[in-house]
Protein backbone atom coordinates (compact mmCIF):
# COMPACT_ATOMS: atom_id res chain seq x y z
CA UNK A 1 0.00 0.00 0.00
CA UNK A 2 1.21 3.48 -0.93
CA UNK A 3 0.31 6.90 0.42
CA UNK A 4 0.12 9.80 -2.04
CA UNK A 5 -0.17 13.43 -1.02
CA UNK A 6 -1.37 16.09 -3.43
CA UNK A 7 -0.79 19.68 -2.32
CA UNK A 8 -2.87 22.72 -3.14
CA UNK A 9 -1.03 23.55 -6.36
CA UNK A 10 -1.52 20.03 -7.71
CA UNK A 11 -5.34 20.31 -7.42
CA UNK A 12 -5.71 24.06 -8.01
CA UNK A 13 -7.77 23.79 -11.21
CA UNK A 14 -9.87 21.37 -13.22
CA UNK A 15 -6.88 20.55 -15.42
CA UNK A 16 -4.75 19.88 -12.35
CA UNK A 17 -7.37 17.48 -10.97
CA UNK A 18 -7.45 15.64 -14.30
CA UNK A 19 -3.66 15.44 -14.21
CA UNK A 20 -3.82 13.78 -10.80
CA UNK A 21 -5.90 11.02 -12.40
CA UNK A 22 -3.10 10.36 -14.88
CA UNK A 23 -0.56 10.13 -12.05
CA UNK A 24 -2.68 7.67 -10.07
CA UNK A 25 -3.00 5.42 -13.14
CA UNK A 26 0.80 5.16 -13.25
CA UNK A 27 0.76 3.39 -9.87
CA UNK A 28 -1.66 0.45 -9.68
CA UNK A 29 -2.46 -1.15 -6.33
CA UNK A 30 -3.79 -0.01 -2.98
CA UNK A 31 -3.43 3.70 -2.25
CA UNK A 32 -4.45 6.30 0.30
CA UNK A 33 -4.68 9.74 -1.28
CA UNK A 34 -4.19 12.67 1.10
CA UNK A 35 -5.30 15.98 -0.42
CA UNK A 36 -4.81 19.60 0.61
CA UNK A 37 -7.19 22.49 0.07
CA UNK A 38 -7.32 23.60 -3.55
CA UNK A 39 -4.89 26.31 -4.65
CA UNK A 40 -4.72 29.17 -2.16
CA UNK A 41 -7.97 28.24 -0.40
CA UNK A 42 -6.32 27.97 3.03
CA UNK A 43 -5.11 31.58 2.71
CA UNK A 44 -8.60 32.66 1.63
CA UNK A 45 -10.26 30.85 4.53
CA UNK A 46 -7.79 32.44 6.93
CA UNK A 47 -9.20 35.78 5.80
CA UNK A 48 -12.72 34.45 6.44
CA UNK A 49 -11.70 33.26 9.93
CA UNK A 50 -10.13 36.60 10.88
CA UNK A 51 -13.10 38.62 9.64
CA UNK A 52 -15.52 36.29 11.40
CA UNK A 53 -13.59 36.53 14.66
CA UNK A 54 -13.52 40.35 14.48
CA UNK A 55 -17.20 40.41 13.35
CA UNK A 56 -16.27 42.24 10.15
CA UNK A 57 -19.31 42.32 7.80
CA UNK A 58 -16.92 41.87 4.87
CA UNK A 59 -16.66 38.23 5.94
CA UNK A 60 -19.45 37.36 3.52
CA UNK A 61 -17.57 38.78 0.53
CA UNK A 62 -14.54 36.66 1.47
CA UNK A 63 -16.78 33.61 1.88
CA UNK A 64 -18.38 34.12 -1.54
CA UNK A 65 -14.95 34.33 -3.18
CA UNK A 66 -14.08 30.91 -1.77
CA UNK A 67 -17.37 29.44 -2.95
CA UNK A 68 -17.13 30.96 -6.43
CA UNK A 69 -13.63 29.53 -6.89
CA UNK A 70 -14.82 25.99 -6.13
CA UNK A 71 -18.01 26.39 -8.15
CA UNK A 72 -15.87 27.27 -11.17
CA UNK A 73 -13.73 24.15 -10.80
CA UNK A 74 -16.85 21.98 -10.40
CA UNK A 75 -18.39 23.51 -13.53
CA UNK A 76 -15.25 22.77 -15.55
CA UNK A 77 -14.98 19.19 -14.28
CA UNK A 78 -18.66 18.39 -14.87
CA UNK A 79 -18.92 20.39 -18.10
CA UNK A 80 -21.61 22.76 -16.81
CA UNK A 81 -22.56 24.59 -13.59
CA UNK A 82 -23.45 21.79 -11.17
CA UNK A 83 -24.60 21.65 -7.55
CA UNK A 84 -23.08 18.76 -5.64
CA UNK A 85 -25.17 18.13 -2.49
CA UNK A 86 -22.17 16.92 -0.49
CA UNK A 87 -20.23 20.11 -1.29
CA UNK A 88 -23.21 22.42 -0.83
CA UNK A 89 -23.72 20.92 2.63
CA UNK A 90 -20.17 21.88 3.60
CA UNK A 91 -20.61 25.46 2.40
CA UNK A 92 -23.89 25.55 4.32
CA UNK A 93 -22.05 24.55 7.49
CA UNK A 94 -19.54 27.39 7.01
CA UNK A 95 -22.36 29.89 6.44
CA UNK A 96 -24.19 28.70 9.54
CA UNK A 97 -21.07 29.23 11.65
CA UNK A 98 -20.49 32.70 10.21
CA UNK A 99 -24.05 33.72 11.18
CA UNK A 100 -23.33 32.95 14.84
CA UNK A 101 -21.08 34.64 17.36
CA UNK A 102 -17.46 33.51 17.68
CA UNK A 103 -15.99 32.28 20.93
CA UNK A 104 -13.15 34.22 22.58
CA UNK A 105 -10.54 31.71 21.35
CA UNK A 106 -9.22 32.68 17.92
CA UNK A 107 -7.19 29.48 17.47
CA UNK A 108 -10.33 27.40 18.03
CA UNK A 109 -12.37 29.45 15.56
CA UNK A 110 -9.52 29.31 13.04
CA UNK A 111 -9.54 25.51 13.02
CA UNK A 112 -13.32 25.25 12.71
CA UNK A 113 -13.33 27.49 9.62
CA UNK A 114 -10.06 26.78 7.82
CA UNK A 115 -10.48 22.98 7.95
CA UNK A 116 -13.31 23.23 5.42
CA UNK A 117 -10.76 23.77 2.64
CA UNK A 118 -9.64 20.14 2.84
CA UNK A 119 -13.15 18.78 3.37
CA UNK A 120 -14.42 20.59 0.26
CA UNK A 121 -11.47 19.69 -1.98
CA UNK A 122 -11.61 15.99 -1.11
CA UNK A 123 -15.38 15.81 -1.66
CA UNK A 124 -15.08 17.41 -5.10
CA UNK A 125 -12.23 15.14 -6.16
CA UNK A 126 -13.80 11.98 -4.74
CA UNK A 127 -17.09 12.67 -6.53
CA UNK A 128 -15.30 13.48 -9.78
CA UNK A 129 -13.18 10.33 -9.61
CA UNK A 130 -16.28 8.21 -9.08
CA UNK A 131 -18.00 10.04 -11.96
CA UNK A 132 -15.23 9.05 -14.41
CA UNK A 133 -15.09 5.47 -13.14
CA UNK A 134 -12.15 5.75 -10.75
CA UNK A 135 -13.81 4.06 -7.80
CA UNK A 136 -12.82 5.39 -4.41
CA UNK A 137 -14.05 5.85 -0.86
CA UNK A 138 -14.12 9.29 0.79
CA UNK A 139 -13.00 9.30 4.42
CA UNK A 140 -13.40 12.07 6.98
CA UNK A 141 -9.97 11.86 8.59
CA UNK A 142 -11.25 13.56 11.75
CA UNK A 143 -12.93 10.28 12.67
CA UNK A 144 -9.67 8.33 12.80
CA UNK A 145 -6.83 10.82 13.28
CA UNK A 146 -7.39 11.90 16.88
CA UNK A 147 -5.55 14.75 18.57
CA UNK A 148 -5.60 16.73 21.79
CA UNK A 149 -7.30 20.13 21.91
CA UNK A 150 -4.25 22.29 21.15
CA UNK A 151 -5.88 24.20 18.31
CA UNK A 152 -3.79 25.10 15.26
CA UNK A 153 -1.15 22.56 16.27
CA UNK A 154 -2.88 19.42 17.48
CA UNK A 155 -0.81 16.60 18.95
CA UNK A 156 -1.67 13.13 17.67
CA UNK A 157 -3.09 10.46 19.96
CA UNK A 158 -1.12 7.66 18.31
CA UNK A 159 -2.53 4.74 20.30
CA UNK A 160 -6.15 5.60 19.56
CA UNK A 161 -5.51 6.75 15.98
CA UNK A 162 -3.87 3.47 14.92
CA UNK A 163 -6.87 1.47 16.13
CA UNK A 164 -9.36 3.75 14.39
CA UNK A 165 -7.35 4.02 11.16
CA UNK A 166 -7.05 0.26 10.75
CA UNK A 167 -10.82 -0.06 11.13
CA UNK A 168 -11.40 2.48 8.33
CA UNK A 169 -8.64 1.77 5.80
CA UNK A 170 -9.24 -1.97 5.40
CA UNK A 171 -8.85 -2.20 1.58
CA UNK A 172 -11.74 -4.67 1.56
CA UNK A 173 -13.64 -3.93 -1.64
CA UNK A 174 -11.71 -0.69 -2.27
CA UNK A 175 -8.20 0.01 -3.43
CA UNK A 176 -8.34 3.83 -3.29
CA UNK A 177 -9.23 6.01 -0.32
CA UNK A 178 -9.40 9.80 -0.47
CA UNK A 179 -8.98 11.83 2.71
CA UNK A 180 -7.88 15.20 4.03
CA UNK A 181 -4.49 16.46 5.05
CA UNK A 182 -3.86 19.08 7.75
CA UNK A 183 -6.85 18.31 9.98
CA UNK A 184 -7.77 16.02 12.86
CA UNK A 185 -10.43 15.63 15.51
CA UNK A 186 -10.54 15.70 19.29
CA UNK A 187 -12.17 13.10 21.53
CA UNK A 188 -15.21 15.39 21.68
CA UNK A 189 -15.31 15.70 17.86
CA UNK A 190 -14.02 19.24 17.63
CA UNK A 191 -11.88 19.97 14.57
CA UNK A 192 -8.17 20.64 14.99
CA UNK A 193 -5.40 21.40 12.54
CA UNK A 194 -1.85 20.05 12.66
CA UNK A 195 0.03 23.24 11.86
CA UNK A 196 0.39 25.22 8.64
CA UNK A 197 1.34 23.08 5.64
CA UNK A 198 0.43 20.03 7.74
CA UNK A 199 -0.85 17.80 4.92
CA UNK A 200 2.61 16.27 4.49
CA UNK A 201 2.50 15.36 8.16
CA UNK A 202 -0.91 13.71 7.71
CA UNK A 203 0.49 11.56 4.91
CA UNK A 204 3.39 10.49 7.14
CA UNK A 205 1.04 9.74 10.06
CA UNK A 206 -1.22 7.53 7.95
CA UNK A 207 1.78 5.79 6.40
CA UNK A 208 3.04 4.99 9.89
CA UNK A 209 -0.35 3.86 11.21
CA UNK A 210 -1.05 1.67 8.18
CA UNK A 211 2.53 0.38 7.57
CA UNK A 212 2.72 1.82 4.07
CA UNK A 213 5.35 0.79 1.54
CA UNK A 214 6.27 4.42 0.82
CA UNK A 215 4.93 7.98 0.64
CA UNK A 216 4.95 10.21 -2.44
CA UNK A 217 4.43 13.96 -2.17
CA UNK A 218 3.53 15.63 -5.47
CA UNK A 219 4.80 19.21 -5.87
CA UNK A 220 5.25 21.81 -8.61
CA UNK A 221 9.05 21.44 -8.39
CA UNK A 222 11.27 18.59 -9.70
CA UNK A 223 12.08 17.51 -6.13
CA UNK A 224 13.78 19.11 -3.16
CA UNK A 225 15.95 21.93 -4.45
CA UNK A 226 19.03 23.41 -2.79
CA UNK A 227 17.20 26.77 -2.61
CA UNK A 228 13.77 28.27 -3.20
CA UNK A 229 13.55 29.14 -6.93
CA UNK A 230 11.46 32.19 -5.98
CA UNK A 231 14.51 33.69 -4.22
CA UNK A 232 17.53 32.14 -5.94
CA UNK A 233 18.64 31.58 -9.54
CA UNK A 234 20.40 28.43 -10.77
CA UNK A 235 18.95 26.07 -8.19
CA UNK A 236 19.87 22.38 -8.19
CA UNK A 237 17.80 19.32 -7.34
CA UNK A 238 18.99 17.16 -4.45
CA UNK A 239 18.79 13.53 -5.61
CA UNK A 240 18.58 12.06 -2.10
CA UNK A 241 18.55 13.03 1.55
CA UNK A 242 18.91 11.07 4.75
CA UNK A 243 16.13 11.30 7.34
CA UNK A 244 18.49 13.29 9.56
CA UNK A 245 19.35 15.79 6.83
CA UNK A 246 15.68 16.24 5.94
CA UNK A 247 14.89 16.99 9.59
CA UNK A 248 17.68 19.57 9.66
CA UNK A 249 16.33 21.29 6.56
CA UNK A 250 12.68 21.25 7.63
CA UNK A 251 13.54 22.50 11.14
CA UNK A 252 15.45 25.40 9.58
CA UNK A 253 12.36 26.38 7.60
CA UNK A 254 12.50 24.50 4.29
CA UNK A 255 8.95 24.69 2.92
CA UNK A 256 9.07 21.56 0.80
CA UNK A 257 8.25 19.31 3.75
CA UNK A 258 6.50 19.91 7.07
CA UNK A 259 8.93 19.76 10.05
CA UNK A 260 7.07 16.89 11.73
CA UNK A 261 6.84 14.74 8.60
CA UNK A 262 10.05 12.75 8.90
CA UNK A 263 9.82 11.17 12.36
CA UNK A 264 6.79 8.90 11.70
CA UNK A 265 8.48 7.67 8.52
CA UNK A 266 11.92 7.17 10.05
CA UNK A 267 10.39 5.20 12.93
CA UNK A 268 9.24 2.55 10.45
CA UNK A 269 11.89 3.08 7.75
CA UNK A 270 9.34 4.24 5.18
CA UNK A 271 10.93 6.12 2.26
CA UNK A 272 9.52 9.47 1.17
CA UNK A 273 9.56 10.60 -2.47
CA UNK A 274 9.16 14.26 -3.44
CA UNK A 275 8.03 14.26 -7.07
CA UNK A 276 6.85 16.74 -9.68
CA UNK A 277 3.21 16.58 -10.77
CA UNK A 278 4.28 18.56 -13.87
CA UNK A 279 6.74 15.84 -14.97
CA UNK A 280 5.56 12.77 -13.04
CA UNK A 281 7.60 10.34 -15.11
CA UNK A 282 10.88 11.87 -13.87
CA UNK A 283 12.58 10.81 -10.64
CA UNK A 284 12.34 13.35 -7.84
CA UNK A 285 14.12 13.33 -4.47
CA UNK A 286 14.13 10.35 -2.14
CA UNK A 287 14.39 10.74 1.64
CA UNK A 288 15.43 7.49 3.27
CA UNK A 289 17.83 5.79 5.66
CA UNK A 290 20.93 6.66 3.63
CA UNK A 291 23.86 4.70 5.03
CA UNK A 292 26.50 6.41 2.91
CA UNK A 293 27.87 9.93 3.33
CA UNK A 294 26.05 12.53 1.25
CA UNK A 295 28.02 15.08 -0.74
CA UNK A 296 25.71 18.07 -0.98
CA UNK A 297 26.05 21.50 -2.52
CA UNK A 298 25.23 24.48 -0.25
CA UNK A 299 21.54 24.40 0.64
CA UNK A 300 19.87 27.76 1.28
CA UNK A 301 16.76 28.12 3.45
CA UNK A 302 15.04 31.46 4.02
CA UNK A 303 12.48 32.08 6.78
CA UNK A 304 10.83 35.47 6.44
CA UNK A 305 8.85 37.54 8.95
CA UNK A 306 11.14 36.82 11.89
CA UNK A 307 11.34 38.92 15.04
CA UNK A 308 14.44 39.39 17.21
CA UNK A 309 14.44 40.21 20.92
CA UNK A 310 17.64 40.94 22.85
CA UNK A 311 17.33 40.90 26.65
CA UNK A 312 19.69 42.32 29.29
CA UNK A 313 18.91 41.92 33.04
CA UNK A 314 17.89 45.28 34.50
CA UNK A 315 20.36 44.80 37.38
CA UNK A 316 23.16 44.02 34.88
CA UNK A 317 23.60 40.53 36.37
CA UNK A 318 24.69 37.51 34.35
CA UNK A 319 22.22 35.60 32.18
CA UNK A 320 21.55 32.61 34.44
CA UNK A 321 19.88 29.25 33.90
CA UNK A 322 16.90 30.52 35.89
CA UNK A 323 16.47 33.64 33.78
CA UNK A 324 16.73 31.63 30.55
CA UNK A 325 14.13 29.20 31.94
CA UNK A 326 11.77 32.07 32.79
CA UNK A 327 12.06 33.50 29.28
CA UNK A 328 11.40 30.16 27.59
CA UNK A 329 8.41 29.50 29.85
CA UNK A 330 6.96 32.80 28.67
CA UNK A 331 7.61 31.96 25.02
CA UNK A 332 5.95 28.56 25.54
CA UNK A 333 2.93 30.27 27.12
CA UNK A 334 2.42 32.35 23.97
CA UNK A 335 3.29 29.39 21.68
CA UNK A 336 6.09 31.28 19.96
CA UNK A 337 8.54 29.21 17.92
CA UNK A 338 12.16 30.14 18.52
CA UNK A 339 14.42 29.59 15.52
CA UNK A 340 17.75 30.93 16.79
CA UNK A 341 19.29 31.58 20.22
CA UNK A 342 22.46 33.46 21.10
CA UNK A 343 23.74 34.16 24.61
CA UNK A 344 26.56 36.22 26.06
CA UNK A 345 27.35 37.00 29.69
CA UNK A 346 24.70 39.70 29.98
CA UNK A 347 22.60 39.36 26.79
CA UNK A 348 20.14 36.78 25.54
CA UNK A 349 18.94 37.07 21.91
CA UNK A 350 16.08 35.04 20.48
CA UNK A 351 14.77 35.02 16.92
CA UNK A 352 11.24 33.71 16.48
CA UNK A 353 8.32 33.62 14.05
CA UNK A 354 6.56 36.98 14.27
CA UNK A 355 3.09 36.27 15.72
CA UNK A 356 -0.14 37.35 14.04
CA UNK A 357 -1.46 39.19 17.07
CA UNK A 358 1.72 41.21 17.73
CA UNK A 359 4.24 40.94 20.55
CA UNK A 360 3.21 43.86 22.77
CA UNK A 361 1.97 41.68 25.64
CA UNK A 362 5.14 39.57 25.58
CA UNK A 363 7.32 42.68 25.57
CA UNK A 364 5.44 44.15 28.51
CA UNK A 365 6.05 41.06 30.61
CA UNK A 366 9.72 40.77 29.66
CA UNK A 367 10.35 44.43 30.51
CA UNK A 368 9.55 43.68 34.14
CA UNK A 369 12.93 41.91 34.44
CA UNK A 370 14.96 42.92 31.39
CA UNK A 371 16.04 45.84 29.31
CA UNK A 372 14.83 44.97 25.85
CA UNK A 373 15.55 45.70 22.21
CA UNK A 374 13.55 44.19 19.40
CA UNK A 375 13.28 44.18 15.62
CA UNK A 376 10.69 42.74 13.26
CA UNK A 377 10.51 41.96 9.56
CA UNK A 378 13.81 40.07 9.48
CA UNK A 379 14.98 37.09 7.40
CA UNK A 380 16.58 34.04 8.99
CA UNK A 381 18.85 32.44 6.39
CA UNK A 382 20.31 28.99 6.99
CA UNK A 383 23.03 27.53 4.76
CA UNK A 384 23.71 23.82 5.16
CA UNK A 385 27.13 22.77 3.80
CA UNK A 386 28.10 26.43 3.58
CA UNK A 387 31.18 27.81 1.87
CA UNK A 388 32.80 31.25 2.34
CA UNK A 389 31.40 32.30 -1.04
CA UNK A 390 27.86 31.22 -0.16
CA UNK A 391 27.94 33.19 3.10
CA UNK A 392 29.31 36.28 1.32
CA UNK A 393 26.57 35.95 -1.31
CA UNK A 394 23.84 36.11 1.34
CA UNK A 395 25.38 38.90 3.42
CA UNK A 396 26.19 41.18 0.50
CA UNK A 397 24.64 44.60 1.12
CA UNK A 398 22.51 43.47 4.07
CA UNK A 399 22.64 44.30 7.76
CA UNK A 400 23.53 41.22 9.84
CA UNK A 401 21.99 41.16 13.34
CA UNK A 402 23.10 37.69 14.45
CA UNK A 403 25.47 35.17 12.85
CA UNK A 404 26.24 31.60 13.94
CA UNK A 405 28.39 28.88 12.40
CA UNK A 406 28.94 25.21 13.16
CA UNK A 407 30.78 22.58 11.14
CA UNK A 408 28.05 22.26 8.50
CA UNK A 409 25.61 25.08 9.14
CA UNK A 410 25.77 28.86 8.95
CA UNK A 411 22.79 30.88 10.18
CA UNK A 412 22.26 34.62 9.81
CA UNK A 413 19.51 36.97 10.88
CA UNK A 414 19.38 39.77 8.31
CA UNK A 415 17.50 42.87 7.31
Amino acid sequence: MKVFKFGGASVSSADAVRNSVNILKMYPGNKVLVISAMGKTTNALEVVARRYFSQDPEVWAAFQEVKAYHDEIIAELWGAPTELPEVEKLFGLIAARLKGDPSMNFDYEYDQVVAFGELISTQIISLYFNKIGLKNRWVDVRNCLKTDDVYREGNVNWELSVRLAKRVFTFEGEDLYITQGFIGGTLTNQTTTLGREGSDYTAAILANLLDAEDVSIWKNVPGIMNADPDFFADTQKLEELSYKEAIELSYSGAKVIHPKTIKPLQNKNIPLYVNSFIEPEKRGTIIHAAEHALELVPVFIVKKNMALITLTPVDFSFISINSVSDVFSLFAKYRLKVGLIQQSAVDLSLAFDEPEQGIETLIGQLQQKFELKYNTGLDLVTIRYYTPDSVAQIQNGRKVYVEQKSRRTARMLLK
